[in-house]
């Protein structure tokens, strides 16, 4: 099993440029960055939260969006997400059925030509 690694805030906050007060305020206001808590309440980030707060930094400051627009990106971003991984899931469940009946044609060939 391999472990992931972790970064307390100030960790993040120093990684990011941005402020403890920031990041608490994020979690807050956004659903896709909840950190991991320790039995005594402490933070842990992971590099996926890291990206998550770097996709949110460019929404609000550089794309210049608000938090509500931002949220909304987000959500959008994920629904997309979900969609693909759900065609990629039924383009894969499609290519298995079409060598499911492949096969059986050729065992049916085969016992047609028995007879």
């Amino acid at each position: 099993m391999t472990t992931q690694k972790t970064y307390k805030i100030g960790q993040v906050a120093e990684l990011t440029g941005l402020k403890a007060f920031v990041l608490r305020f994020w979690e807050s206001e956004f659903p896709q960055l909840a950190p991991i808590r320790t039995p005594k309440g402490q933070r842990l980030y992971t590099d996926d939260h890291l990206a998550m707060i770097e996709r949110i930094r460019t929404l609000l400051y550089t794309d210049g969006l608000t938090i509500e627009g931002a949220r909304r990106r987000l959500a959008e971003a994920a629904k997309d997400s979900q969609i693909a991984q759900a065609a990629g899931e039924s383009r894969s469940k499609s290519t298995l059925l079409s060598e499911v009946e492949r096969e059986l044609k050729g065992i049916l060939g085969e016992l047609g030509e028995k007879e």
